[in-house]
């Protein structure tokens, strides 16, 4: 059993929230109902009320309520979920927002978090609020797509609520999901490294970090505690009490801490874009230009293998995944290094041109195994790939229990 806040919003699928905490309620969870006031002119209140046999929140300053409601049901709830959410409440959830009861208990409520908007499909498919799903992502909130069909306006649209059922077999799936690493400890890297030239000027790579990042909250939604190291990220990393961030700048950095932490964890994804080469010698001052002189020559040295390096360390219980970002021959090259760096699993993915993995949202990746047969993703969003490769891992560990 689940202790479940379900927030109901000023969407006219408010109703279908009713029948998804009844559901809920079927499938042997406690819940309680928190109200936007526009939620309460289309569902009355009372109606949750009954069904919950609990105080429904709407108002912060109810003087029959408890002195600091809204952190008392923040505190309360092991998952909450926003049914229907409407483009106003997905704003504020994005920018921080808390000027009601509802917008102020999800600011505090530090557990997972669903969503499932509702809204026209012009709302849905505004600049804004794909902005707004995206940083709702970012920040490890999980958002359950709306459904294709006939919306409150009369005609056919992205935009309408799934049905109840549906939502509830999500949030079922998720609750499942959520333990299959309850109890590991995982290593996850991400961004990119630098190597560094001159005190202004350094080698590194287009890496944004969201993969590598994508796949920490993966982890600790599904019960893991995670260590994500992390070098240059053009993302806001992740604020999670499940998660520890150690900041690295160099791949000998990342090299030393995977030395000094990998031993104490089950788990390490090297979803990190590790420089290859470095500089030979470092300038101590800022390299200037010169009149009589065009060029500069730099002589580069080979970093650290850090994958190769760390794997052949691993135990018998541990697991190491390493990540094969390619420009050409993608499957042919992670294939090689599948078999040369001592991995359990190589995640393949292209970098080349504006559809590659670095900065996007979505990825395609193919999963490489030692006798098994090649596993390729369809192209989609970065936390879902993320929980995807979760999920094989989970799968890798079992199989060797």
């Amino acid at each position: 059993m689940t202790r479940i806040a379900v927030y109901l919003t000023g969407s006219i699928a408010a109703y279908k929230g009713v029948e998804v905490v009844r559901g809920l309620q079927k499938m042997g969870h406690e819940v309680r109902v928190g109200m936007t006031d526009a939620a309460t002119k289309l569902v009355a209140p009372a109606t949750l009320f009954a069904l919950t046999k609990k105080k429904v929140l709407t108002d912060l300053w109810d003087e029959h309520s408890t002195p600091i409601p809204h952190i008392e049901l923040a505190d309360w709830s092991e998952l909450a979920i926003v049914v229907p959410a409407s483009a106003d409440i997905i704003a504020k959830m994005a920018l921080g927002l808390a000027d009601d009861a509802v917008s102020t208990t999800l600011l505090a409520t530090a557990g997972p978090k669903i969503i499932v908007p509702a809204m026209n499909n012009h709302m849905w498919q505004a600049p804004a609020t794909q902005r707004n799903i995206s940083q709702l992502q970012q920040d490890g909130v999980n958002v359950m797509p709306p459904a294709s069909g006939r919306l409150a306006e009369g005609y056919t649209g992205r935009g309408r609520l799934p049905e109840p059922a549906a939502i509830c077999q999500y949030i079922k799936d998720f609750l499942a999901a959520k333990k299959i690493l309850q109890g590991k400890k995982v290593i996850v890297t991400a961004g990119g490294t630098r190597e560094n030239i001159d005190p202004v000027r350094f080698i590194g790579n287009r890496s944004s970090g969201k993969m590598g990042i994508a796949i920490a909250q993966a982890a600790a939604q599904a019960g893991a505690t995670v260590k994500l190291i992390v070098g240059q990220v053009s993302v806001d990393l992740p604020q999670s009490p499940a998660i520890e961030v150690i900041k690295i700048t160099t791949t000998e950095d990342l090299f030393k801490v995977l030395q000094e932490r990998f031993p104490e964890n089950d788990i390490l994804i090297m979803a990190a874009a590790v420089a290859d080469y470095r500089p030979v010698d470092f300038a101590d001052h800022k390299i200037k230009k010169k009149a009589d002189d065009p060029n500069i020559t730099l002589e580069l040295t080979e970093t650290v293998d850090v994958l190769k390096k760390i794997a052949k360390t691993k135990k018998k219980d541990q697991l190491v995944v390493g990540f094969a970002a390619e420009t050409n021959d993608l499957l042919t090259n992670a294939n090689r290094k599948l078999a040369s760096k001592n991995a359990d699993m190589i995640i393949a993915n292209s970098v080349a041109g504006s559809d590659g993995a670095f900065g996007n949202d979505e990825n395609q990746v193919t999963v490489l195994q030692k006798n098994q047969p090649p596993i390729k993703m369809a192209r989609q969003s970065k936390s879902k790939v993320a929980t995807k490769i979760i999920e094989l891992i989970s799968s890798k560990l079992k199989q060797g229990d």
